[in-house]
């Protein structure tokens, strides 16, 4: 699926003197039924995660604290998105490769996902991924 699919989905923020409180909804503010969450976190200075694509998940990225980068890429086309913000959520379709790099002090990357894990889906081969794309 192209890069025009990914978007910066805008989450509910409920501000109050006390603290805000953001809230995400299935099939409401994500587009897909909600089936694992997890998140990463003490990502050390200049590692890289991600480095693969799904066959079938759909997720949403959420810098749940602090900031990081994504590298999203549809097998033609790449690009860069600074996630800062807890109540913006980066929602990846099936078929894009991600990296994510420039993690800051502290942050916390909350992912919500369409499906349970299965090492099936994953595609660990750019290689393999962009022959993939291009031969449909």
């Amino acid at each position: 699926m192209p890069l025009d699919q990914v978007r910066i989905i805008t989450l509910p923020k409920i501000s109050d003197p006390r603290g805000n409180l953001t809230f995400v909804e299935e099939n409401r503010h994500v587009p897909f039924e909600i089936k694992r969450v997890y998140y990463l976190y003490d990502v050390p200075g200049g590692e890289v995660r991600g480095g693969h694509a799904h066959h079938e998940l759909e997720q949403l990225i959420i810098a749940a604290s602090g900031s990081f980068d994504i590298i999203l890429d549809d097998g033609y086309v790449r690009h860069r998105f600074h996630l800062n913000r807890s109540y913006f959520g980066l929602y990846v379709p099936r078929m894009i490769w991600r990296e994510m790099d420039n993690f800051s002090s502290a942050s916390v990357c909350l992912v919500l996902a369409s499906n349970y894990f299965d090492e099936a889906d994953y595609i660990r081969d750019y290689a393999e991924f962009v022959k993939m794309v291009r031969n449909g």
